[in-house]
């Protein structure tokens, strides 16, 4: 499989390229997503478009059990800084995440799947807005869930690039491996004033301080230590001149949680929190948004994926993969099928590192057969095991 990965890497480029180039946010990917579903039927898959607004569903093969391969099609809102000649065209968004490559290694997954003979369906998943959610908080993969895209399948597999590691290696890991993710959103209200009448008002700031202190609190002194987790400010916005106390102060954050006990716990010590507010005479607003489940690799699963990574790459290629609290909505699918994702490296050597999510973030397309092999090789064992 891997090297009949290689024998298409300049398909593999070529898409990729393409769509670095045009990248589109959120459900807004009508481009890329058209030329997706047009590869897959000239392939011969049965092709479903427009699933979770604006997704992309195709299956091959009959019968027996069903292996689904999901890929995000979605960029980010970014301005790109670097010079490639394929850098982007479209001011402002940028395929900053690595999803231009998950999709053309899913269309390379598909090429070469549609070669083979197997018992079962392979069903891949090209999923809108991983990046964001609609109006009602809601990303491609709960769209997609919800439209019933993995009904029926038996394992879920997906991959993500890091640049952090060489090309050649992939990482896996059973168990939790990804954080779950709520937004939170808050406003303290007191009595505005004049600046330099501190005692005629009831300052919102001051009670924002108490809070502050008590949010950075939780983690360290609410959780188990060994329970991961993390309570974060985002955005504070408050007053409008230097010598005015204003009468509200608004605030956003995020948590993050491997479980949804510690989420529950982490949720009911927020407002807990907020109620100093009022024992300072003020009142407050809270509401929470839910942004995603953690992500828990199946045992069974992330087993065979390594497997496969160590036979085609080698021993040595395969590592444990580095755990994060950063969130993914493919965790949205395992609540039908048992799955995992892995890390794929993509390092460019001899050049500056730069994170997801960075304006000069770029990877070693070497890496993209590699993905596209063991997505495929991955999917075929499920299917003959």
């Amino acid at each position: 499989m891997l090297k009949q990965a290689h024998a298409i890497s300049e398909e593999l480029i070529e898409w990729r390229r393409d769509f670095h180039m045009h990248p589109e946010l959120g459900f807004d990917v009508h481009r890329t997503a058209g030329i997706v579903a047009d590869e897959l039927e000239k392939m011969g898959y049965r092709v479903k478009r427009g699933v979770g607004k604006t997704g992309v569903v195709a299956e091959i093969g009959e019968g027996g059990k069903v292996v689904a391969i999901r890929a995000d099609m979605d960029a980010l809102p970014i301005f790109e800084q670097n010079e490639t000649e394929y850098a982007s065209k479209t001011e402002g968004k940028m395929h900053a995440c690595g999803h231009d490559s998950h999709t053309a290694m899913a269309l390379g997954a598909a090429r070469l799947l549609a070669k083979e003979k197997f018992n079962g369906r392979v069903r891949f998943l090209f999923q809108p807005c991983e990046e964001t959610a609609d109006e009602e908080g809601k990303s491609g993969a709960m769209r997609m869930y919800d439209e019933g895209a993995v009904d029926g399948v038996d394992y879920v597999i997906a991959q993500h690039v890091d640049p952090t590691q060489p090309v050649g290696t992939i990482a896996i890991n059973e168990g939790p491996s990804g954080g779950g993710v709520d937004s939170w959103f808050a406003a303290i209200k007191g009595r505005g004033g004049h600046g330099a009448y501190p005692h005629k008002a009831n300052d919102p700031f001051v009670m924002l301080a108490h809070v502050i202190m008590g949010l950075n609190a939780i983690v360290s002194r609410r959780l188990d230590p060994f329970e991961p987790a993390v309570v974060s400010i985002g955005v504070v916005n408050g007053g409008f001149a230097e010598n005015v106390i204003p009468d509200k102060v608004e605030l956003m954050g995020t948590i993050r949680f491997t479980s949804l006990e510690t989420q529950k716990i982490i949720r009911e010590e927020v407002a807990r929190v907020f109620e100093v507010v009022k024992t300072l005479g003020g009142e407050y607003d809270l509401r929470f948004l839910f942004g995603g489940l953690p992500l828990v690799n199946d045992k069974h699963v992330a087993e065979m994926i390594e497997k496969v990574g160590k036979d085609l790459l080698g021993e040595d290629k395969v590592q444990p993969m580095h755990k994060t609290l950063g969130a993914e909505d493919f965790p949205e699918f395992l609540k039908r099928a048992p799955g995992a994702m892995y890390t794929l490296g993509t390092k460019i050597e001899g050049r500056p590192m730069y994170e997801l999510h960075h304006p000069k973030f770029d990877l070693d397309e070497r890496a993209l057969p590699i993905g596209t092999a063991v997505l495929a090789e991955t999917a075929l064992r499920f299917l003959n095991s």
